[in-house]
C-alpha cells in the first residue's frame, strides 16, 4: 500500500512552522550517548504512540556541518506519514561534541568513527531489528558514513535512500589527481609542523552566504529559515574543511569501492542535476559498479536524477523536493 505523504508548500511554509512543525518539535525526544573515544553524540528521535504504528523505522542521517534542528519540516513529514524518525548528530558538529579546540574546524580523526557512531546509534538507540522495518535517508557526506555503515557491520536494514551522495568531493577545476596531491602533501606537511588541524587552502570559520550565492538551494524561503537557525543557535556553526578531514574523504572515496561487495542492503541514489558541492561522476560509477553485483540497487546502473536541482535535495523548491521525496518514500514502501 502507498503511503501517502503530505510535503509542505513553500507558501504554507511560515504559517505551518508556526501552528504544527514547532509544536510537533517540542514533543520530541533529545538525548545523547557516548560514541567512539568518549564523544559525546546526540541525536533526536520521534516515535509513534499506536504499538502498530511502530514498525517502520528511518533514520536521517544528515551532511556535512549539518545537525538535527535542521531536519525540523522533513522529520515533521515523514512522522506524519507513518515512520518513527531518528536523527543523529555526527561528531564534531551539530550539538555534538566538538573534536578540536577549534570549535570551527571540520575534524574526525578517523572517516570511519562517524559509521561506528551509527551503527551504536542504531543498534542501541533506534533499536533496528528483525521485527521492524528499517530505512535510511542519508544526505551527501552522512551518505558516505551510511555506506560504510553498512559495508562494516551486520545490520537490519531493508532500504536507504542516498540523496547527493558525497562518494567524492567535486574538486572543480583542478583535476582529481591534482586535488588529491595538494591534500595529502598539505596534511604531512601538517603532521610535521603542528599538533594543530590547519584549514584547507581557501577555508576559513563559519561564515553565512547570502541566498544569492549559495550554491546548496534555490528554495529562498528555506534557505532563510537555515540562515535564523545558525544565527541564533552559534554551537551548530562549523567552518570549512581542514587537510585531515579531506584526506579521510579520500581514503573513505577508495574503501567505498574497494568493499562494493559487502553493500547487500538495497540503494538507490538521488542525483542532483546542478550539483557542485559533491562528483556527480562518482555517484554515477558507483550506482554502475553496485548494480553489476546486486541488479535490486540502483535499477538500470544509473542514479535518479532531479533535472538543474541543487546539493541540497531534501530542503530545494518544492518542485525538486517533491520529486526527490516521493521518490525515497516509493522506495522504502517496496521494501
Amino acid at each position: 500500500m502507498a503511503v501517502d505523504i503530505k510535503l509542505t508548500k513553500e507558501a504554507q511554509l511560515s504559517r505551518v512552522y508556526r501552528d504544527k512543525i514547532i509544536p510537533f518539535w517540542q514533543q520530541g525526544s533529545f538525548s545523547d550517548f557516548t560514541g567512539v573515544d568518549n564523544a559525546r553524540i546526540n541525536f533526536a528521535a520521534f516515535e509513534q504512540k499506536k504499538p502498530q504504528a511502530q514498525k517502520k523505522k528511518l533514520i536521517l542521517v544528515p551532511g556535512r556541518s549539518e545537525g538535527y534542528l535542521k531536519y525540523q519540516e522533513l522529520s515533521y513529514e515523514l512522522f506524519h506519514a507513518g515512520y518513527n524518525v531518528y536523527i543523529i548528530d555526527h561528531r564534531g558538529q551539530g550539538i555534538s561534541q566538538r573534536l578540536l579546540n577549534h570549535p570551527h574546524k571540520g575534524y574526525v580523526k578517523c572517516f570511519d568513527h562517524y559509521s561506528r557512531d551509527l551503527h551504536q546509534f542504531i543498534s542501541t538507540i533506534v533499536r533496528a531489528d528483525s521485527q521492524s522495518k528499517n530505512y535510511i535517508l542519508a544526505h551527501s557526506m552522512g551518505a558516505a558514513i551510511s555506506t560504510r555503515y553498512l559495508q562494516q557491520y551486520a545490520n537490519h536494514i531493508d532500504a536507504a535512500v542516498f540523496a547527493s551522495p558525497m562518494i567524492a568531493i567535486n574538486s572543480g577545476p583542478i583535476p582529481d589527481w591534482l586535488a588529491t596531491c595538494l591534500v595529502k602533501t598539505g596534511n604531512r606537511l601538517n603532521q610535521w609542523f603542528s599538533r594543530e588541524p590547519w584549514y584547507f587552502i581557501g577555508q576559513s570559520d563559519f561564515q553565512q552566504k547570502d541566498f544569492n550565492s549559495n550554491p546548496l538551494m534555490h528554495s529562498q524561503l528555506r534557505y532563510q529559515k537555515f540562515t535564523e537557525l545558525y544565527q541564533t543557535t552559534t554551537e551548530l556553526q562549523l567552518g570549512g574543511v581542514t587537510f585531515h578531514w579531506l584526506n579521510e574523504a579520500i581514503k573513505t572515496h577508495k574503501a567505498i569501492f574497494r568493499d562494493l561487495a559487502h553493500l547487500q542492503t538495497p540503494i538507490t541514489v538521488l542525483q542532483a542535476g546542478a550539483d557542485i558541492i559533491v562528483d556527480n561522476r562518482a555517484q554515477d560509477e558507483f550506482c554502475y559498479r553496485l548494480n553489476q553485483l546486486f541488479p535490486a540497487s540502483c535499477p538500470g546502473g544509473k542514479a535518479i536524477t532531479i533535472d538543474r536541482a541543487r546539493h541540497e535535495l531534501l530542503f530545494e523548491k518544492d518542485e525538486y523536493r517533491e520529486q526527490a521525496l516521493n521518490m525515497a518514500i516509493q522506495w522504502f514502501e517496496a521494501y
